[in-house]
């Protein structure tokens, strides 16, 4: 097993310094301070990481002997400043090193694995078992593209006037309601982006659109006509097939794809410069596999339990349609389909990256939203009754993925492949946890057991040292 590791800050000069903001010429300035440690950057303060956070560090190790996770990456963020970076584990669990090594992304068509003797080799790349996780090592975010991406994108488009939260998704998908392929259900005109944002719809929570579906344009048709399943605003039921219509319709409000609105007008001003969908290929083999999708004959089996009903034990959950390892690539296959870049799936970043947002988040959205629009967006929905959602954001609720000390205003979100940020104002904290629990399949589900248990041993460490 690899040993926790320390990452340097990204250098003042680095390519994200000189980033240009279309629709939003201040940023530049942001840009600008940021890369000379203005109170708007996060700044790292390492001292004492070690001893404060040695219990969490231990539960995710454990939880790695246990083959509950290969590998784990996680930041936190305490009053301004990034007080832990750590990484542990490797790409994949030790024991699968020999029976899969050959067909991680070394046999990539688009990469193929360089000669040992060749001189000019990068020293970055694997040397025949190097599996290492380190704080830089980038990983499949899941449904934190939900916050990262589309929710963020959606608060921009609101402050600009741009977008309306109770306008019905009608009146900008048309095919929402006018398609022959869905019979006529008046009640799809009562569908709103907030209902969108708040999961409260009526739509699905997941359906396998990638069996029926061979293009962008194909799947998203598919979800633009899915049958509602309840009547809209009545009850809040966590749904991918709404926040893949919600970024469509973001797309279509800001005439604009949602990966180059978000590099602009998010991921740029903020310094998350190893932030995108799609990795490079260069990239990918350095990216922990998500999926082991090797197999015969066509198909995947059910993937959706983990979010609409996580105590079935009954659920195959093996996939096999795109028939290979899945390293670099999203996880998710519906934004497969969709081309890597979807409202749903489809981000990778790194530990201190999410962290840098979260920073943006805990300082009232500064230098990208205003207070007033983080706080509109991540207070709890009042309606549907009982519900711990607020708009693309979560709450906690009993129990929490976020443990027991988060407070009332704190919010936060869940990935499928193990990731999740937890934020919580009041303590001016934020923990960011990055593994690929979905490794070698989606069956292994004790992360429930392990997250709230991390996040409880971090504040319980920090209490102690204060």
């Amino acid at each position: 097993m690899a040993n926790w590791w320390i990452a340097l800050p990204f250098p003042a000069n680095s390519a994200i310094n000189r980033t240009v903001t279309k629709s939003r010429p201040e940023s530049v300035q942001v840009l600008n301070s940021a890369a000379t440690g203005s109170s708007s950057s996060l700044l790292p303060d390492f001292n004492h990481q070690d001893a404060v956070f040695s219990s969490a560090s231990s539960i995710l190790q454990d939880a790695i002997a246990a083959h509950v996770f290969p590998a784990a990456s996680i930041a936190i963020t305490h009053r301004g400043r990034l007080v832990a970076l750590q990484a542990c584990g490797d790409l994949v669990y030790t024991d699968d090193k020999d029976k899969v090594g050959g067909a991680l992304f070394w046999s990539h068509p688009l990469r193929q694995k360089p000669a040992l003797s060749d001189p000019e080799r990068d020293e970055g790349e694997p040397k025949g078992g190097d599996f290492d996780v380190t704080p830089a090592t980038i990983f499949d975010l899941a449904s934190l593209t939900k916050i990262l991406a589309t929710t963020t994108m959606a608060m921009l488009l609101y402050e600009r006037g741009l977008l309306d939260l109770d306008i019905p998704v009608a009146a900008i998908i048309s095919e929402f309601v006018s398609s022959a392929r869905i019979p006529k259900d008046a009640r799809r005109q009562e569908v709103t982006l907030r209902m969108l944002l708040a999961h409260s719809s009526g739509l699905p929570a997941y359906e396998r659109l990638f069996l029926k579906a061979q293009s962008r344009d194909e799947l998203l048709h598919a979800a633009f006509t899915m049958p509602l399943i309840t009547d809209p605003a009545t009850r809040a039921a966590y749904s991918d097939i709404g926040f893949i219509i919600l970024g469509a319709a973001l797309e279509r409000i800001a005439e604009e794809p949602l990966d180059r609105f978000c590099q602009r007008e998010i991921f740029g001003p903020l310094g998350m410069i190893h932030t995108t969908f799609n990795p490079p290929p260069e990239s990918r083999k350095n990216i922990p596999p998500t999926a082991n999708e090797e197999g015969c004959g066509a198909g995947a089996l059910a993937r959706e339990t983990f979010n609409a009903d996580p105590s079935s034990a009954n659920q195959q959950t093996r996939s096999t349609f795109r028939g290979r390892i899945i390293q670099g690539e999203v996880q998710d296959e519906n934004a497969s389909v969709l081309g890597g870049v979807a409202g749903h799936a489809g981000l990778f970043s790194t530990a201190e990256d999410v962290a840098k947002f979260a920073h943006a988040m805990l300082q009232g959205g500064h230098p990208i939203l205003r207070p007033e629009t983080v706080a509109l967006f991540t207070r709890r929905e009042s309606a549907p009754e009982g519900t711990s959602r607020a708009l693309g954001w979560d709450t906690p609720s009993q129990p929490s993925q976020s443990g027991k000390y988060f407070g009332p205003n704190s919010f936060g979100h869940l990935g499928y492949t193990g990731t999740s940020l937890w934020i919580d104002p009041d303590r001016q904290l934020s923990i960011t946890l990055l593994t690929n629990r979905t490794w070698p399949d989606c069956s292994n589900q004790a992360i429930k057991n392990v997250r709230p248990k991390f996040h409880d041993a971090v504040v319980e460490g920090m209490e102690k040292s204060a």
